[in-house]
């Protein structure tokens, strides 16, 4: 959810321009926001509605929009070439190592410096220390399904990124709880873990399989330069339109929460951006001088700076209660990552020409 009135989604060489929706994208996403909030506020009965579709915490309308969101860029997958992908163990030993064993302590060294000491004038220490532990959760949940959108918007290899994934998601259900507990300093983690199975099947396994699938089925009957030229271009606004339909839901839910809370959830939002920086920076810079390309490097920068979100709300919730300030920081996690994502989006495509190929 970016900021800067056009999100410079460059595409390839040959393509004359960037798609309406694309273009504008900055400005659909804060009047997509804007309506969430609004919904929440103004039309609860919705929110209500919406609250019933909902399976051990994960929103089933969110997941079909999430699905809506990869579907397109799983039917670009060549399946061949996800075991090719495994040949090239770099972008994963880069996005492994950034995601697991630097972005969990440096999402925690940066959010208690400013929670605990810039801010402590501003925020009540008990509150603070809420504040840091939600950081904490979305610090060790990196990107599982979102990733596959900022992935689409840099040009990323689909292939390497649903690798890159894959490993990711089996990391986590290892590396989550341990991890948790020693930056929380309680040994008593109780992790949703039908919650974080379910958002694994609903949000990868499932879009994989009906892109399978599908890519087959066309390229049986019809063939690939079909499947290339004609079918694959039908989807080329979906991904952007069940982003913008996901944030209305999910501003709809945590209108009151953002509103009831504007101050500290500025100060709450600083050290979540910067950290988003960085991991995105060790990342990228990282592959650049592994000499890596730029489809794969992008989206290993992505992977570490956007976050598993579903998992860090639920987790929050279940762990400190729905009016925690530990789940107030999970939510400004949802407010900051679209924008600030989009802006990755636009740095990362503006520096294509660092690599060279």
């Amino acid at each position: 959810m970016n900021k800067l009135c056009e999100t410079t989604v460059k595409i390839e060489a040959g393509n004359s321009g960037i798609s309406f929706f694309e273009r504008y994208l900055t400005i659909w996403v804060a009047l997509c926001i804007i309506a969430g909030v609004a919904i929440g506020q103004y039309a609860p009965v919705i929110t209500n509605m919406l609250a019933k579709f909902e399976y051990y915490q994960v929103s089933i309308p969110v997941a079909i929009l999430i699905w809506l969101m990869i579907y397109p860029m799983m039917l670009k997958i060549d399946f061949k070439s996800i075991v090719n992908a495994t040949t090239k163990p770099k972008g994963l030993f880069v996005t492994c190592v950034t995601n697991w064993l630097i972005k969990p302590f440096t999402m925690y060294a940066i959010a208690a410096f400013f929670l605990y000491t810039v801010f402590q004038n501003f925020i009540d220490a008990a509150l603070a220390k809420e504040y840091v532990a939600g950081a904490i959760l979305l610090g060790a949940a990196p990107c599982t399904a979102m990733v596959f959108v900022w992935s689409h918007l840099t040009k990323g290899d689909p292939a390497y990124t649903l690798v890159q994934v894959a490993v990711n998601d089996l990391i986590i259900l290892i590396a989550f709880t341990p991890i948790v507990a020693f930056l929380l300093g309680i040994g008593g983690v109780t992790i949703p873990w039908n919650t974080l199975i379910l958002s694994v099947v609903l949000f990868v396994v499932i879009p994989l399989a009906f892109g399978f699938i599908t890519r087959t089925a066309i390229i049986n009957a019809k063939g690939i330069d079909y499947f290339n030229k004609n079918f694959i271009p039908k989807f080329e606004n979906i991904t952007i339109i069940g982003l913008l339909l996901t944030l209305v839901i999910i501003f709809s839910f945590q209108g009151k929460i953002i509103l009831g809370n504007p101050l500290h959830i500025a100060l709450i939002a600083v050290p979540l951006i910067i950290q988003t920086f960085l991991i995105f920076y060790i990342a990228y810079i990282w592959a650049k001088f592994w000499k890596l390309p730029h489809n794969i490097a992008a989206p290993a920068g992505m992977i570490g700076a956007s976050n598993f979100f579903e998992l860090a709300v639920a987790v929050a919730i279940s762990l400190f209660g729905l009016q925690s300030g530990a789940t107030l920081a999970t939510v400004v996690g949802v407010l900051v990552e679209v924008p600030v994502m989009l802006m990755l989006v636009k740095i990362a495509n503006n520096t294509k020409h660092w690599f060279k190929n």
